[in-house]
């Protein structure tokens, strides 16, 4: 197997069975893979040249990074999910189990996304023209989105939003709101709602 330029930061944790470095079959691409420090990369991953990644990186098993990604500090991504090429992922960001994100995708600071979220970027299949026009949506600062969502190509979602389980995201969603539906539609406020284990009056301020 060739593998490229690994340049992983002191303090990392690697398990066995992991590869590091892959090469992207893609032309023009990267051979450098850069982590920082204090990595810990469980077994079964996969982490391709050409990537950037940030310091306290930690993944589950199973985990696939494709190419030309950037990625912050305190990174973590867990069993069975997918960054696909292309994609600007911030700092403090915590992708669950199952999740797929697509190409050419953003996702700022501290965004949380429960298991099963799946992320398009294709509006038309199969198109000629359509890798032409590939783009992922955008989630905003400390967005939060629930057990398999779909969130459709060219949305945004607004700083701190809550999208409730099974939403389908098909349009822009302002920030500060809760949604929920297909499509998914604005509830209310973030302020508004109460965690209804008692233990907090209002969960996310």
């Amino acid at each position: 197997m060739n593998l490229g330029d690994v340049r992983l930061g002191e303090g990392a944790d690697v398990d066995p069975g992991v590869v590091l470095g892959y090469l992207s079959p893609r032309k023009g691409i990267s051979d450098v893979l850069e982590i920082g420090p204090n990595a810990r990369i469980r077994s079964g991953c996969i982490i391709y040249a050409g990537s950037a990644i940030g310091s306290d990186f930690e993944t589950g098993h199973n985990t696939i990074i494709r190419e030309e990604n950037s990625i912050g500090d305190h990174f973590s991504i867990w069993n069975n999910s997918v960054v696909d090429y292309g994609c600007k992922i911030g700092s403090g960001v915590k992708i669950h189990c199952n999740i797929y994100i697509a190409q050419f995708t953003v996702i700022e600071d501290d965004v949380f996304m429960a298991p099963g979220v799946k992320i398009a970027n294709d509006y038309h299949p199969g198109c000629p023209d359509s890798r032409e026009c590939m783009k992922g949506p955008i989630l905003k600062k400390g967005s939060k989105i629930g057990v398999n969502v779909t969130i459709l190509p060219y949305v945004t979602i607004g700083e701190r939003t809550l999208v409730g389980s099974g939403s389908v995201v098909t349009k822009d969603l302002p920030p500060n709101v809760v949604a929920y539906g297909n499509p998914a539609r604005v509830i209310g406020g973030i302020d508004e709602l109460r965690c209804k284990t008692g233990r907090r009056e209002a969960p996310y301020l």
